[in-house]
């Protein structure tokens, strides 16, 4: 990466300028002084170095290590934007979004690093807003990790936000409305998730889309990002997820649970513009939609 030094930031060691201006974290400066490049106008120097107006400084990040539990495999993928700094992806239900004990293969991450050395991008795969197996739509991974330290940040502070649409049984009364409750690990159950008061907060924004016979579409906006917490969260207020099962909804119309981020908007990690994408309702869920009408 290069910038040009302006009068106004002329004086600034680097360290300051990276940690300043550009919210260079410590663990990235860290790995920068140990295997990465610091340049000014070409010349190798130390985050002591003082910066002068119009020099130019280029950071060279040293090379990921890529963990020995992520295969690059070769699949089709669905990329809905891509740049230096990101790639979205729409994510179709039944694929898991990193490998884990019982996926360790054929997740989205596989795919991605594939796509990566195709394409001799020299990262890893760094995800930022990861969904469920069974959930579809749109999925923001960074390219790298100073992207991946900004997105995330900017996650803390409401700058990612993603929309889903939802089919729930019953319903629902209200048009909208909020569903505040904390959640937390059922007792006994390592996957499953309960309303507990001494779980963490979560917060979770809905609106009535369309009534339907026995089911109800609805648009979601999450505040929080707990674990489950769409499914959770509506099977507390009676309103299952259609075909979530492991939440109370019945599978007899859709065999996974009916839920999709059909929109993604976030703020640039560098050029701070608000890029929002969207994605259409799958066909299982269109489907369910159709039969209900």
């Amino acid at each position: 990466m290069k910038w040009v030094i302006t009068s106004e930031h002329e004086g600034m060691m680097i360290r300051e300028y990276l940690r300043l201006i550009h919210a260079f974290s410590r663990r990235i400066l860290i790995a920068i002084k140990q295997d990465g490049h610091i340049l000014v106008n070409g010349v190798p120097q130390t985050v002591r170095h003082l910066l002068k107006a119009e020099d130019e400084l280029e950071i060279i990040f040293p090379k990921e290590q890529i963990g020995s539990y992520l295969k690059d495999e070769d699949m089709e993928l669905s990329i809905v934007y891509e740049d230096d700094a990101v790639i979205v992806i729409d994510k179709p239900a039944g694929i898991a979004t990193i490998p884990s004990l019982h996926h360790p293969s054929g997740t989205v991450a596989n795919g991605v690093l594939s796509h990566y050395l195709k394409n001799s991008i020299p990262y890893t795969v760094h995800v930022v807003t990861r969904l469920d197996r069974d959930t579809s739509g749109l999925l923001l991974i960074a390219k790298h990790r100073y992207s991946h330290s900004l997105l995330a940040e900017a996650q803390q502070n409401g700058k990612v936000k993603r929309t889903y649409e939802a089919i729930v049984e019953g319903n629902v009364s209200r048009d909208s409305g909020t569903i505040d409750a904390p959640i937390d690990r059922k007792e006994g159950s390592i996957i499953e998730r309960t309303v507990k008061n001494t779980g963490k907060r979560a917060v979770t924004h809905f609106k009535v889309v369309k009534r339907l016979h026995d089911h109800t579409l609805v648009h979601i906006q999450l505040e929080t990002g707990r674990t489950h917490q769409i499914r959770v969260h509506f099977s507390y207020m009676n309103h299952p997820l259609a075909g979530d099962d492991l939440y109370g909804g019945k599978t007899e119309h859709i065999p996974r649970h009916a839920l999709h981020c059909y929109e993604l908007s976030f703020e640039h990690p560098f050029s701070k513009g608000v890029i929002r994408l969207q994605s259409s309702l799958p066909k299982d869920m269109q489907s369910l939609l159709n039969q209900m009408n």
